[in-house]
């Protein structure tokens, strides 16, 4: 693999987890036994791939990070060039968090698996915490000194309704967080909820209510992309670079990367990786059209849509001539609006997105 100096953005994937939640299809073990074998695994692949850029994004998800101790993250990070300008994300679980980790921890924004705050709920799902650890873990952060704190929750969950998800949200607004994230419950083949489908699901129609309740709740956030919502100032840097089509690294087991038009990706398989951290990378070269789809694709996740001069001059094409019958059909639709810059997708657009961007494929 080739990397060059434009590389300032970086994921690790931590797949420890202590159990699995029944919704959950990312890559995560229990195998908690692994984890000194993965870090060194983990820190010889970075060290044999970095080339010493300063970051202006470091973010640690998985599985669970927070599995590690705030030391063996710090030994992570200072691995990195970086500053006080660097981003630095951990994903954390709320149940084991205490102001003690949160005060060593050389992290600078922090996001933590909420869900929901119904506690009913949250054992329906599988989740090891409660309400009151997700509000104890808040409180820990802010009193640690942290000001940029994302909670993420799922929609359309088993026995949830459009009230309890609005009452969710309004918690979390009352806890002065900076970020919020939002996701439909998708139930994937390799999960729990697969093999042993929950009753009482909300239906499609139900979850799209749920979603355009959550823009009405969270209007003094900015909605700045399709799942996410911030204070002003406070959207994630490290996500941003992803829906702008930009290049970043990926260290760890199932992790990928990009860069140079080349996605790769690391095996999923754990012993393999711990055992040749630095061989398993699978790449796949895109082609023009295949580069031009993602710019398209992701940058429709922006709210404030894509930018045709922009995309005009990267990929040398008439954006407008080239997709005129499908720019044509959705904005008669009002799927889609004009902007200064090109186009966006309207709020009832986003409900179908998937419809929608599929018609830009070739």
């Amino acid at each position: 693999m080739y990397y060059n100096k434009r590389m300032k953005n970086v994921y690790i994937h931590i797949p420890f987890c202590k159990s699995k939640c029944k919704y959950c299809s990312f890559v995560s073990y229990p195998r908690i036994e692994l984890k000194e074998n993965y870090l060194e695994a983990l820190e010889q692949e970075i060290t044999t791939c970095y080339c010493g850029e300063k970051l202006d994004t470091l973010y640690f998800g998985g599985g669970t990070p927070s599995i590690l101790t705030s030391s063996e993250l710090n030994k992570l990070i200072n691995l990195f060039n970086t500053d006080e300008d660097t981003e630095i994300t951990a994903e954390l679980n709320p149940e084991s968090i205490t102001q003690e980790y949160l005060e060593q921890l050389n992290a600078n924004r922090l996001s933590f698996g909420c869900q929901t705050f119904d506690d009913k709920i949250l054992k329906l799902i599988g989740r090891r915490h409660n309400a009151k650890d997700v509000e104890n873990a808040v409180k820990f952060a802010q009193k640690a000194g942290f000001n940029n704190i994302s909670l993420d929750f799922i929609y359309g969950l088993p026995e949830q309704t459009i009230e309890g998800f609005k009452k969710d949200l309004e918690h979390a607004i009352s806890l002065g967080i900076q970020h919020i994230s939002l996701y439909g419950l998708k139930i994937d083949e390799d999960c729990y909820f697969c093999k042993h489908p929950p009753k009482k699901l909300p239906d499609e129609d139900t979850q799209a209510d749920m979603y355009l309740t959550a823009i009405e709740t969270l209007k003094d956030f900015e909605h700045y992309e399709i799942s996410n919502f911030a204070r002003k100032g406070f959207h994630s840097r490290h996500n941003l670079n992803y829906w702008d089509n930009n290049s970043y690294y990926g260290f760890g087991v199932a992790s990928h990367g990009y860069e140079n038009g080349i996605r790769y990706f690391n095996t999923s398989d754990l012993d393999e990786y711990i055992n040749s951290p630095t061989t398993h990378k699978n790449e796949h070269k895109l082609t023009e059209q295949e580069q031009l789809e993602e710019e398209i694709f992701l940058g429709f996740r922006k709210i404030s849509g894509i930018n045709i001069e922009e995309i005009n001059k990267k990929f040398n094409i008439d954006f407008v001539k080239k997709y005129t019958t499908t720019l044509n059909k959705y904005l008669s639709y009002k799927y889609l609006s004009e902007t200064n810059d090109g186009f966006k997708l309207t709020t009832d657009g986003i409900l179908v997105s998937n419809v929608i961007l599929s018609d830009f494929l070739e």
